[in-house]
Parts: structure tokens; sequence; C-alpha cells
């Protein structure tokens, strides 16, 4: 395996010198027996809770972290709340090769949008360790952890999982009173409120309720607001005992006020056609283009009951089931063509702007079973995981329109939207809100599925990894969409027409894993591992369009993935390293062939890359987690035709950086802990396409930009804990998502704080 990018060498020489450096300090510190560290005097401050995790809360993973033959980075709750981390996408920044995106044009993605090593990510997103589908932003009040698995992995989650999974553990009962909480608030009039409370009862049981209550602005945006509750109460039985009855729920409501974006014109990199918007000077970046009629109102229900029986020592059989419901409905405004009106003065030019109506609904009905435990066979020890699921998931989408159209011969009148002036928009300007046109997606996908993951102990040097997972899927999708009326003369005249599609198949995923440890505390490994999508498989959409890949009649996606890596604890244990070379390669996505005219399953795209990575103790008292990723993403054989006869081949992978980095730190210094991190981010080409003139066409890419923070928190007593986030400490001005047209952007959050209470008894 190579990079072929000449500016990853130095990355990937980092990586051979660690993996090369690390079994020789490991020898070494065994040898000369407990590293030395210079003495420090314990007295009643309690030391710094570890960020570091030992295992996984995914009952798949059979082996300790360090043993585990792929990429696994758990980032846990007490990181999140030193840096006041209030929803996953400010979690995931403690990982490198996570990018956010933003949507098409008018069209804004909501909720958590991400792609993880060159792959969209946001529907492989679990709960502990189910799939959590729904436009939402997901809260961190009820979390003990977020789980980062990177690789494709088929054999762990089913369909899909080309780069990888998230998976949030939640908090449940457990046997010890307590009672924490924290009460903040900051810059843009931001205020939050996260109570925990866990009470034990009678017999082994014990009751838990966790709150939520958010409220405020958003630093360096008019108008834009976001507004949350949630509740989160569970119960728990026999928590003494070898049988134990989970049954605990979370309901989340979110009344937003959603963010369109803003103008790129005057950004480095910005082109128009026009000369004098082409030198033209950027908008305030408060400036607010959408309406006060604008909203998002999200409901968020999920019900589990998980029951677990140890039949012995070391085997235990969970049973998971869970219904839930995830709505949303959201008006949102978005900018898009920029016009001088033929005038050299900016105060005359003015911006469109588009409205999009979103009406989804996500439902899921899943039941997991599984066995966890260990045997010897012919004298070899093996950790077993073995289960069965199903799992019946649905969403159904219905959109909207603003433009003048006839639908079965039914006119709708055009949606008034005037243009915003681009350096003064009003956000009391009267803007029509979208029509129904009847057009909607209705998509269900059942799934029935059979996986085991074994790992056999060839001695105290070996062992083997491997898993597989049969799957059986059926996608149904129902629905109806604008025809045009080939017969008459008018463009917008259209009959809605119904279908009904399907597509159902057997997948079979697998992963496997050889690893060597020349020492206790360390591991080299070598992996395999692949996943399979197939059509419909992100939400449930067949399609009969020659050019897309959700054809019911396409073979599935495969992405195969290789991984060569090593882990090392050091420092008593204290401090983890990580060190992983791999290649990911997905094949059978639809391209178009010059050569037959018609489109086939040629298409790839390929990603290499190395990842570093550090998180633990280097004392007691002083903590740190950092990563720092390198890869280089191309795509192969992708051409795609226009409906007027154009070609084009794109080379790249969009919103895929060749180099990522994250960083965060405290230390603790009596009732005194400092802290602060940065995360940097190289260019993020839009751009892909083969031959196109990147200097005429919006904004080519997303510049770089690093971004630092810092944290200050003093502990007045055993039960209270004040603690002040300063983010962008040094208010860099950097563009966080950009639009697929290049037209639109949201800038990163300006200079901000917000000071918060942090109480327990």
């Amino acid at each position: 395996m190579s990079i072929r990018s000449r500016k990853h060498h130095k990355a990937t020489q980092l990586a051979a010198l660690i993996a090369a450096a690390i079994p020789a300090l490991a020898v070494a510190e065994e040898q000369k027996g407990e590293l030395s560290l210079p003495a420090i005097s314990v007295s009643d401050t309690a030391q710094a809770p570890s960020y570091k995790a030992s295992r996984s809360a995914n009952d798949k993973m059979t082996e300790d972290l360090l043993d585990t033959p792929k990429t696994v980075q758990v980032i846990k709750k007490e990181m999140l709340q030193e840096q006041g981390a209030s929803n996953l996408m400010e979690a995931l920044r403690n990982t490198p090769g996570i990018t956010m995106q933003l949507g098409e044009n008018g069209n804004t993605s909501a909720g958590d949008t991400f792609m993880m090593r060159g792959f969209s990510t946001q529907t492989s997103t679990f709960v502990d360790g189910i799939r959590d589908l729904g436009a939402v932003s997901r809260d961190v009040f009820n979390l003990e952890q977020v789980e980062v698995v990177k690789g494709a992995a088929g054999s762990d989650i089913g369909r899909g999982a080309s780069s990888g999974y998230i998976n949030l553990v939640s908090k449940l009962p457990t046997l010890e009173d307590s009672i924490s909480g924290t009460l903040g608030y900051g810059t843009a009039d931001k205020a939050a409120m996260t109570a925990d409370i866990n009470q034990t009862m009678s017999q082994g049981s014990a009751l838990r309720l966790n709150l939520m209550r958010r409220d405020g602005g958003v630093d360096g945006r008019d108008y834009v607001e976001n507004s949350s509750y949630a509740v989160a109460p569970a119960v728990a039985f026999g928590l003494d005992g070898d049988t134990r009855l989970y049954v605990y729920s979370q309901h989340v409501r979110q009344e937003n006020v959603p963010d369109g974006g803003i103008p790129t014109i005057g950004m480095d990199g910005f082109y128009n056609a026009d000369a004098r918007l082409r030198a033209g000077g950027k908008v305030d970046e408060d400036n607010f283009y959408g309406s006060t009629g604008d909203y998002e109102d999200v409901d968020a229900d999920m019900l589990t009951v998980k029951l677990e029986h140890d039949l012995n020592d070391v085997t235990t059989v969970r049973n998971t089931s869970r219904i839930g419901k995830t709505t949303t409905d959201r008006i949102l405004t978005g900018v898009n063509t920029l016009s001088a009106n033929s005038s050299s003065d900016p105060s005359d030019w003015t911006v469109s702007r588009s409205r999009q109506l979103t009406d989804q609904e996500n439902e899921i009905a899943a039941n997991q079973t599984n066995l966890s435990t260990e045997f010897f066979t012919f004298g070899l020890r093996n950790t077993l995981a073995t289960g069965v699921e199903f799992m019946r998931e649905s969403q159904r989408t219905e959109s909207g329109a603003t433009a003048l159209q006839l639908i079965d011969g039914v006119t709708y009148a055009a949606v008034a939207l005037p243009n915003a002036n681009l350096y003064d928009p009003n956000a009391h300007d009267v803007l029509g809100k979208p029509y129904k046109t009847g057009v909607y997606s209705d998509g269900t996908t059942d799934t029935a599925a059979l996986y085991a993951f074994d790992t056999l102990h060839l001695n105290e040097q070996w062992s083997v990894n491997a898993g597989v997972r049969f799957e059986h899927y059926r996608t149904d999708t129902k629905g109806a969409s604008l025809v045009s009326i080939a017969s008459t003369s008018a463009s917008n005249d259209y009959l809605l027409t119904p279908y009904d599609l399907d597509s159902s198949d057997d997948l079979t995923s697998w992963n496997t894993g050889v690893v060597y440890k020349p020492a206790e505390n360390g591991s080299i490994y070598l992996s395999y591992a692949n996943s399979l999508t197939p059509p419909g498989s992100g939400n449930f959409a067949l399609s009969t369009s020659e050019s897309s890949d959700s054809q019911p009649n396409l073979d599935p996606q495969e992405t195969e993935h290789v991984e060569l890596g090593t882990k090392w604890d050091l420092l008593d244990e204290r401090l983890n390293l990580t060190a992983a070379l791999y290649r990911t390669e997905n094949t059978n996505q639809v391209s178009y062939d010059a050569l037959s005219d018609s489109y086939q399953q040629d298409g790839k795209i390929r990603v290499t890359g190395v990842e570093l990575g550090m998180v633990g103790q280097i004392t007691n008292f002083w903590q740190v987690s950092a990563g720092i990723a390198s890869m280089d993403t191309e795509q192969l054989d992708q051409v795609s035709r226009s409906n007027a006869g154009v070609v084009t081949e794109n080379t790249g992978v969009r919103w895929s950086p060749d180099l990522t980095a994250t960083l965060w730190t405290s230390y603790t210094l009596g009732d005194l802990t400092l802290g602060g991190g940065a995360r940097y981010v190289s260019d993020q080409d839009r751009l892909i396409a083969k031959g196109a003139d990147s200097s005429t066409t919006n904004m080519p890419e997303i510049p770089s930009y690093w971004v630092a923070d810092a944290m200050a928190a003093y502990r007045l007593n055993k039960n209270v804990n004040l603690r002040l986030n300063v983010y962008n400490l040094f208010d860099e001005e950097y563009i966080s998502t950009l639009n697929n047209s290049g037209a639109r952007m949201v800038l990163g959050t300006p200079r901000s704080a917000m000071m918060t209470t942090e109480f327990s008894f």
C-alpha cells in the first residue's frame, strides 16, 4: 500500500517511526520497571478523571481496545464536560478525519451531517448499538461516552458503514446515590441547565433521571436561535444479581430558528462573472437573509428495554428492544444568486432567496439478542459474541415548492420571494410559505440478521479475530413524483405520478484480524473488513433514474478496508498511543460509460491514509487527548452526463481534507484546573471535476483553518465547581461549512464564552 501524494510522506514516516519506537519503549519500560516520575504530594484533592477508556461498551467487541484490530476512539463524558460540549457535532471535534456539511443551494442539511474518512456517515449513528435516524441535532446530556469506530464495519452494524460508525452510549442507573448538574450562561444570551439524578431503591434497583434545557442565540448571528429541552428517565432492577432489567427512554423537543447561511462574496477565492460583484466586499457575518417566519420543530422519542442474564462468570445473554420516532417540521430560507442590478453602487445589489419546506418522520422498531462467552477449543481460549437482530426502519418525507406550477390541471401560484438587499437584508420581508405539491417518499426497510465475532488466542502473543454477519433485507418505497407533460408547451405542467418500488437481497459482511503482542502493554495488528451498501440504504428512497445509485436492480456497493496498526498503553497503562495505516476502496458506484452511452456500476472511491492518536494521563493531574489524520482521497471512473449532454468526470472527493488534527489537554493543580486545545483542518475541495477552472466558479474550496479554545475551572468546595470556557480564543474568521455550489456558507463561531456552575452531591 502506498500514499501517492508527496505531501503525505512526512505523516507516513512519522507513523512508521512511532510504530517502530513504541515497542522499544515498552520493552525498555518492562526491563526498567515502573517508570520513575516526579513525586506528587496528594492530599484530599481528588485527581483528575481519566480521558482513557479500556473497553468499548459495544457487546460485539470481544477484547479490550488495546487488542482490538481496528481504530476505535472513545470520547468520555468527563472530557466533554470540561469542553462545555453540548451536542454530538461538538463532541466529534475530538477525533480527526471528520468534517461537517451544509447542503445543496438553498436546501440546508439539518441535524448531524458529517463525513468520515471521505464517506458520508450521518446515517451510521447508533444509540447503544441500534441505528438512530432522523434530521436531529443530538445532545450529549444523556451520554456516558461517544464511541467512534473507523473503517468498513458491515459485520458490526450491517448495511452502509463504508468508513465506520458512531455509537452513543446512554447513561443508565447504578447502585450509587448521586445528584449532579450544571447551570450555565454565555454570550449570545445562551442559557443551559442539565441535571443527573441517580437514586437507589430496595433489592438492587435504582432510578435515574437526566434533564436538559438550553435556550439562546447563536454567536455572530442575528435572529438565529436554538431552544431545546429533554427528559430521560430510567429504572433498573437486579443490579446486584445475575439478572438485570433496564427500562429507559429519552424525549427531546427542539424549537429553533434555522440558519440559511450568508453569501460567500468577498471571501478569498470567490469568483463571479460580473466584475462588480467579483470586486465586492464581504457581507456582515451576522446578516440574516431569512424570515422571522422561519422555524424548525423537532420531536424525538425512544423507549428501550434491555434484559441481561449471567449464565455463569463468563457467559451473559442480553436482549434489547427499542421503539423510536422522530419528526421534523422545518421552513428555511437560503441565499442563491447575486445581482448587481446594473449598478456600481453596492447598496443596490441584491441576492435571490429560496425557501425549503421539510416534513419528515422516522420510525424504528428493533430487537437484538446477544450472547457473550469464553470457552476453550483444543486448549485455546476463545472469546465469543454472537446474536440475532430484527429491525424495521421507515422514513416518510414530504416536500414543498414555491414556483408557479400546473399539477394535474390545478394551478399553484408562485410564492412571493423578494430578493434581499445584499448588504442590508430585512428579516421582516414578507416571504410566502412553500406549498405541498403532493410529492412524497415513504420508504421502509425490514432487516433480519445473524452475526458472530470470535477471538482465538493462539498463545500469549498471538491471537486471531474474526467476525461475520449474514443479513436479509427488503426495502419498499412508495411515493409520488412530478412528471413533465411533454404534449403541452408549458414548461411547468406536470402530472403527479405515483410509484411503488422494492428491493431485497442477502448480504454477507465480514472482518478478520491478526494481533501480535510483543509486550503485555502493546499490540501490532493487521486487519481486513468489508461492508455492503444496497440501493436506498440511506433513506429507503429507491429510484428509477438511470444515474442514481438507488435503482432497485443494482448490485450493492462494496467497501473493502485493510489496516495495519499498533496500540500501546504506557505510563502504568495511563496513556494510550495508537498509529494506523489504512486503505479503503468503495466499488460498484454508478458511472456514465461514453462507449455504450449508458450508466454502469464502474465508479470507485479510494481513500488511503495514516492516523495517530494519544489519550490518557501523563500524570495523575495532567490529561491529554490528541489525534492527527492524513488522507488521500480520489474518485476513479466517476463520470456523469447532464440533460444537455455535457459529460463530467470527478476525480476528487468533496469535503475531504488532506490533514486534520485535534488536541485537548488539561492540568489540575489543587482546586484549579486549566485546559485548552486546538484543531486544524486543511483545505477542503468543493470543485472536484477534472479540468475545471477553479478560479471561475464561486468558492472552489474551504480554506484551511486553526481554531483554539481555552478553559479554566475552580472548585469552591467538594460540591461546587466553577468553569469558564472561551471558544475561538483568537477570534479566527473561517468557513465552517460551504454548500455544494459554493455560493453560500456558514462561518465558524467567533470568539465566545460560557460560564458554568457544576454541582454534585
